[in-house]
């Protein structure tokens, strides 16, 4: 019998992949959107598409369901606003889901729900495993608060992962795409004084780490999805001059990115040195594990 998975954030640059891959694995998949449903499928192929969680009251229930909803934390300036739309699309959408499921003739059998090493805040050089206490700022007690309202499902005898991503490369969209014009012009440059850690991940690893998560009955809690190998904003900077045959000689100093995004900036100039210590201790294996072939793959076509 068909499996079936509901999916928030399926139109996004990670979903649309995951999509496809999960309907080539022969799931049947729901996705919420606001967007038409000849768009949603258009972007993520075989699904069925949902405008409302409300919709869904009392309905026979899913297998699964793999919640990465949420408004781009670095679209737009953290006005106060702009914090609570943040919350909103990710907090909120997320207890309402639970709700709904509460209504549902049987619970899911696992949430995949998302989430960021923003958890951790700036943890400066310090290695940061799973383990690695929280320094409290705005990232972490969004995300904080995005996981407990996750974990909640528990109560429903629901199985609950957490992804913990980090930065993802990976080519047509995501931050990459943001930066990847300027390097091509010969303007990129390290952030502030390049030290701070960019724990990044590749696009393939994140869909088949949220596949893993789905598929392994004994995987549960949070998982820091990022590559074993992180690197500095100094590393990452040269690294991707190297791949576009560019000189990165361009710097944008801290005082300027203050001044230019205020409280957001923190985004850019300090950063996590995370490592995936779970899943590499459950199994998971890495296809991108190095910085030069997955910005290489991402910067490709």
């Amino acid at each position: 019998m068909e499996k079936k998975i509901l999916i928030t954030g399926g139109t996004g640059f990670i979903g649309t992949i995951l999509c496809r891959e999960l309907a080539n694995k022969g799931y049947g998949l729901t996705v919420l959107s606001r967007q038409p449903a000849d768009t949603v499928r258009a972007l993520c192929g075989r699904v069925e598409a949902t405008s409302d969680l409300k919709l869904l009251e009392g309905h026979q229930g899913y297998h699964a369901i793999i919640n990465l909803a949420g408004e781009g934390i670095a679209d737009k300036r953290w006005t106060a606003s702009r914090k609570q739309a943040l919350r909103d699309s990710r907090i909120g959408l997320t207890r309402t889901l639970v709700d709904v499921c509460r209504s549902w003739q049987s619970p899911p059998e696992v949430l995949v729900s998302g989430s960021a090493v923003g958890y951790y805040g700036n943890q400066g050089n310090h290695l940061v495993t799973e383990e690695t206490h929280p320094h409290p700022e705005f990232t972490h007690e969004l995300c904080r608060d995005w996981e407990q309202a996750a974990l909640s499902m528990e109560e429903l005898g629901t199985r609950v992962c957490l992804c913990r991503t980090g930065i993802v490369t990976g080519r047509g969209g995501g931050f990459l795409q943001r930066m990847i014009l300027p390097f091509r012009l010969g303007l990129g440059g390290r952030l502030g004084n390049g030290q701070q850690y960019m724990p990044w991940v590749h696009r393939d690893d994140v869909v088949s780490g949220l596949i893993w998560m789905l598929e392994n009955p004994h995987a549960k809690g949070a998982y820091n999805m990022v590559s074993p190998n992180p690197a500095t904003n100094r590393e990452f900077t040269k690294t991707l001059g190297k791949v576009v045959h560019r000189p990165t000689v361009f710097p944008a100093p801290a005082p300027v990115l203050k001044l230019a995004l205020g409280e957001m900036a923190g985004l850019l100039l300090t950063g996590q040195k995370a490592v995936p210590a779970k899943l590499q201790h459950e199994g998971f294996r890495f296809k991108y594990a190095e910085l030069e072939p997955a910005l290489a793959d991402s910067v490709a076509g």
